[in-house]
């Protein structure tokens, strides 16, 4: 089980909001995509790319659409 302080806590939240904000900037300049070109376009560690928008998606400022093959996102 992996555990860290709250110093290390503290850090990754602020990468994950790091990471939001450069979701947010790159949705706000491109539109709707698919969460696979968000991801192959971001230079961000997957894990980063999936908290960022889960992070977006708690601040209700993102919208997913289920297509017939993939997923798309777009700000709200």
């Amino acid at each position: 089980m992996f555990t860290s302080s709250k110093k290390e806590a503290k850090e990754m939240q602020q990468q994950i909001i790091e990471s939001a904000g450069k979701i947010y900037n790159y949705l706000s300049s491109k539109g709707e995509v698919t969460i696979n070109k968000l991801r192959k376009d971001m230079d961000l560690d997957d894990n980063f790319t999936y908290m960022g928008l889960g992070w977006l998606s708690r601040e209700d400022k993102i919208t997913y659409t289920q297509k017939p093959k993939s997923v798309t996102v777009q700000l709200s």
